[in-house]
């Protein structure tokens, strides 16, 4: 049955629950704020008085998305170890995509509105990366100036395509069709987690060049 929203206040947020109930049944192709107002038993203009186009209402719900997962991300576990800390927030990017897979594959698997036109929607996304960034640079300091790395952008993408393809597969059908043990399945990210660490040990922390003996 629709429902009719008692204040503007109301009709703001319920546009918001409505378009990611739309989603989240029929797809991002199907929002439009006409859909929206249907479900919500309003005006067809109703929704158009807080959000001017769908993708304004569009924007409001990434927006939202990204600031739930970047204050996940920080409120992570911190630690003085910096190899710990990017495990931590590894975790934590793995727990936000299986507690919200909603949002998870609206941020990350969907087309976005045009960020030059909606400025505020990836304002926390851009900071969910930059704490990546920070996390990898940590790393990289703990190396002799003269043996630190290239721009931590870069193995901060690299940590993310790995965590993104985990969360990604974690929600597929086809790995649930392959019918693993469960404690393959229970094992996955730990083990990814693992390799990820191993890795970037190997290539960040090099061991001090050995001094020659001397004749």
């Amino acid at each position: 049955m629709a429902r009719r929203p008692e204040h503007p206040r109301d009709l703001r947020e319920a546009c918001v629950d409505e378009a990611l109930a739309i989603i989240d049944s029929h797809g991002i192709e199907a929002l439009s704020l006409r859909e929206v107002a249907r479900r919500l038993g309003v005006s067809h203009q109703a929704p158009y008085k807080h959000y001017p186009s769908r993708d304004h209402l569009l924007a409001e719900v990434v927006r939202r998305a990204f600031v739930a997962f970047a204050d996940h991300l920080d409120a992570r576990p911190r630690g003085a170890d910096a190899f710990a800390d990017l495990h931590a927030m590894g975790h934590a990017y793995l727990d936000y995509a299986t507690r919200h897979p909603l949002q998870y594959r609206l941020i990350f698997g969907t087309p976005l509105p045009d960020a030059d036109a909606h400025p505020d929607m990836m304002t926390r996304g851009r900071y969910a990366f930059a704490l990546l960034e920070q996390a990898i640079a940590a790393l990289d300091q703990a190396r002799p100036a003269t043996a630190r790395g290239a721009d931590p952008r870069l193995d901060a993408l690299h940590v993310w395509s790995l965590l993104h393809g985990l969360a990604s597969i974690g929600q597929a059908s086809a790995l649930r069709s392959l019918s693993l043990p469960k404690t393959v399945m229970t094992a996955m990210h730990e083990h990814a987690m693992a390799r990820m660490d191993a890795g970037l040990r190997a290539a960040l922390v090099k061991a001090k060049p050995r001094r020659r003996r001397a004749k």
